[in-house]
């Protein structure tokens, strides 16, 4: 019996941690850019989209497809920032466990 009692302690802290988790998920923010730095993204830990920026220079319309790439590689390197940070947070979290590749807690 006191390993349950003992086990639900741990599950109860462990659901604060997540918790805690999660709102500093939203405060942390990283960014992600293409074209050398001609469009950068900034997402937080979450991947919720929090600014874009194109420079001038790209704003041409009959350049319009070689934006669109560049937006679209700038997000997917601001989501992989994005779920590194997750990853390392997790791990701390876990205590090192690893997690099943595509597990998605948020």
């Amino acid at each position: 019996m006191a390993d349950f009692l003992g086990l639900m302690k741990q599950a109860a802290e462990l659901k604060s941690k997540m918790e805690a988790l999660q709102a500093e998920l939203d405060q942390i923010e990283v960014e992600g850019s293409s074209g050398a730095g001609l469009v950068t993204i900034r997402v937080t830990a979450k991947g919720a989209m929090k600014a874009v920026r194109i420079d001038p220079s790209l704003v041409k319309p009959d350049e319009t497809e070689v934006l669109e790439d560049l937006i679209v590689a700038a997000h997917d390197d601001a989501r992989r920032k994005a779920e590194a940070v997750l990853q390392e947070k997790m791990q701390g979290l876990t205590g090192g466990l690893p997690l099943p590749p595509g597990l998605k807690l948020f």
